[in-house]
This record gives structure tokens, C-alpha cells and sequence, in this order.
């Protein structure tokens, strides 16, 4: 009986003992999930800059065409257009992307470069280079 007494009291002391430190964890996650360390490391970190060409279409006429640009190997690039005719845009890189055009304003179109060189960004149906992006 003595024996028995023994092993609940040491599971009974196992069991308040690991209450106890459940609760301390559980508070210290609260903090930390109310963003205490999380914007101190979004601080840290910059967003990664962003190569913007801003495109018009308008009347059959294009601007920018040829513009040179200059950008780094998976840096963000973003096409900005505006646009009264429906069109595609390709860009010659590797891998190759392509995105429709609607006859509107405010579109954007985000890709990468993954290779180093010269990438053409082109309109389909007008047949113009809008820019040429030398990625490094």
C-alpha cells in the first residue's frame, strides 16, 4: 500500500509540476505571437527594390519604346499599363513570360529574371519593344 501511495504522490507532483510549466510557455507564445519579436525582424529586413516600367497605350501609339533598363537576377520587375487596346506582353527572358492586356487602366504584371543578359519586353500586336532590361 505504501508503494502505491508513493507513485500517486509522485504523479500527482508530475502532474502540477507540468501544469505549472505549461502555463509559462503558454504566456511566453502569447508575447511572442503578439508580434514583440516579429516586427523587430521585419525591421531588419528591407522589401527587395523593384525595377517599375510604366507603359501607355493609347491610339495604336506606345510609350516608352526602347527603353533601357537595368535590373538584378530575381529582382522583382513590374509593368505598369495603361491601356486602350487589347494586346500581349512578352518578355524574352528565361523562363519566358507572357500576359494579356485588356483595354484598361491600372494594370501591373510582376516577373523575375533568373539569367543573367539582355531581356526584351515586347507588345505582340503592336510589335513594339517597350523596354530592354539589362539584368546583372
Amino acid at each position: 500500500m505504501t508503494l502505491i501511495k508513493t507513485l500517486a504522490a509522485v504523479c500527482a507532483a508530475a502532474l502540477i509540476a507540468g501544469c505549472g510549466s505549461s502555463t509559462t510557455p503558454e504566456n511566453t507564445g502569447t508575447t511572442s505571437s503578439t508580434g514583440t519579436a516579429a516586427p523587430e525582424m521585419t525591421d531588419q529586413q528591407s522589401p527587395p527594390e523593384r525595377v517599375v516600367i510604366d507603359v501607355t497605350i493609347a491610339g495604336g501609339n506606345v510609350t516608352p519604346t526602347n527603353q533601357q533598363v537595368q535590373a538584378k537576377v530575381k529582382q522583382p520587375i513590374i509593368v505598369r499599363i495603361n491601356s486602350d487596346a487589347a494586346d500581349q506582353l512578352h518578355v524574352h527572358s528565361n523562363p519566358e513570360h507572357t500576359f494579356d492586356i485588356k483595354p484598361e487602366n491600372g494594370q501591373a504584371f510582376q516577373f523575375t529574371v533568373d539569367v543573367p543578359g539582355k531581356v526584351d519586353v515586347e507588345l505582340h500586336h503592336l510589335d513594339k519593344t517597350v523596354a530592354t532590361i539589362t539584368v546583372q
